[in-house]
């Protein structure tokens, strides 16, 4: 059995009458990617605030590298790196300096805390500016500095709340690209994202979660499977004879009213059945995602 490197058990958070996190359970091993998904408000960055020893437990236990965060935080954090929402570089430090004093936080010698900054900067592509300050650069190359900076101390244990919020799909894919290169080294990460492909494409296990409560947990693909099948047929202005057929065909399927999208194994044969008979002008079969996952378990109104 492979090394656990988180271990939450029955964990809860609570705010008076509000409760945050209730009664959620997961496990990280060693050299895992493990993603935790959510609309907003589900629990995600409370639950990882409590693994990295930010907010304490109102009930259950937690263990990182077999320690009680409620009992060990200080031993923890020494062995962790954290990469939050923010921006919270010094805006009057270069981003050499930014990284060279958070290194104090880890009594790294200042010889030392060059080289390792000097090595992050290269790794993140990001050498030539090492003298620039951080509002003079973009959004894309300040998240990296930030991931950098989380990975000053060489943690065992990566945590990233939304790492690539906000980001253009070019920024976004380099961060991507560097979080590879981090699991394919064997490191450890613990991560929470709104974008589905980030999860798909980085993530071994995921648990998505909604009021708190974890809804489902699996790989990725295995829960696509699970939920939704090989394929989705999206079929515009669906007509009442269209959905009479797909009840008595017992499919799988979402009605969205204007939209009809029908799960599961569908083959060719059954696509151009549905177009001839009862969509003249085409419907369309596309590959099943995480986010069709995501959508159907934790609906598709909107939260505040």
């Amino acid at each position: 059995m492979s090394e656990l490197i988180v271990e939450a058990l029955q964990i809860k958070k609570a705010y008076g009458e509000l409760v945050a996190v209730d009664d959620v359970s997961f496990t990280i091993a060693k050299g895992e990617c493990f993603g935790i998904l959510g609309p907003n408000g589900a629990g995600k960055t409370t639950t990882i605030r409590m693994t990295y020893g930010f907010s304490p437990l109102t009930a259950g236990v937690l263990r990182v590298f077999g320690l009680d965060v409620s009992r060990h935080a200080r031993a923890i954090k020494a062995r962790i790196g954290v990469c939050q929402q923010d921006n919270t570089l010094d805006p009057d430090l270069t981003i050499i300096q930014n990284l060279t004093v958070f290194a104090r936080y880890f009594n790294i010698p200042k010889p030392l805390a060059v080289r390792k900054a000097d090595e992050l900067l290269r790794f993140m592509s990001l050498d030539h500016r090492s003298h620039s300050r951080a509002m003079e650069l973009s959004g894309g190359m300040v998240r990296r500095i930030v991931l950098a900076r989380a990975l000053i101390n060489q943690p065992e244990l990566l945590i990233l709340d939304e790492p690539t919020t906000g980001l253009d799909p070019q920024s976004r894919h380099q961060v991507w690209e560097r979080l590879d290169n981090l699991r394919r080294q064997g490191m450890s990460i613990l991560l929470t994202t709104h974008y589905m492909e980030e999860a798909s494409r980085l993530c071994d296990r995921i648990i998505i979660m909604d009021q708190g409560r974890i809804l489902v947990q699996g790989k990725p693909t295995e829960l696509i499977r699970e939920h939704i099948g090989k394929d989705v047929l999206e079929i515009s202005s669906p007509a009442a004879d269209l959905r009479t057929y797909i009840r008595l065909q017992k499919m799988t399927f979402e009605d969205l009213g204007d939209r009809l999208l029908v799960y599961g194994d569908h083959d060719d044969h059954l696509y151009r059945y549905i177009t001839n008979r009862f969509c003249p002008e085409g419907c369309v079969m596309r590959t099943a995602t995480l986010e069709d996952v995501f959508l159907k378990l934790t609906g598709r109104g909107l939260r505040e």
